[in-house]
């Protein structure tokens, strides 16, 4: 089951190099480009998971997991702010919230969830199998 855990550990790390933002002029955006202290951060809790993963603790573990679920909303949630933001200088709100809608969120952000679900989820099927 580790090995399961390690494929979804890989699938957050990959993820993060995959395109989740598009804006229209500027092409596909990842994490790296979005924000550097929040690539890093996600980069940080996968070395938390893996060390983890590799000491048989799934509290760790599952705290990891949690902040990474967490961190993934957070940047999500700033994205979205930030493309209304950028276009708040727009006289109409209608414009600002047409504006804002051509920065589109892509499909990397399906491999981040889906790495750090698999983790967290096989993490409990672990513990009640030990049991």
């Amino acid at each position: 089951m580790k090995y399961i855990q390690l494929l979804g550990l890989l699938l957050v790390v990959i993820g993060s190099f995959l395109p989740l933002v598009h804006i229209p002029v500027v092409g596909n955006w990842n994490y790296w480009k979005v924000d550097h202290y929040l690539a890093g951060m996600c980069w940080g809790g996968a070395v938390g998971v893996l060390l983890g993963i590799v000491n048989n603790n799934t509290k760790i573990v599952k705290i990891f997991s949690i902040l990474l679920i967490l961190l993934f909303l957070f940047t999500l949630f700033a994205i979205k702010a930030q493309a209304f933001q950028y276009f708040s200088f727009m006289p109409f709100k209608l414009w600002q919230e047409k504006l804002a809608a051509i920065v589109k969120i892509k499909w990397g952000w399906g491999v981040e969830f889906l790495g750090v679900f698999i983790i967290l989820f096989l993490n409990n099927k672990i513990k009640s199998a030990q049991i």
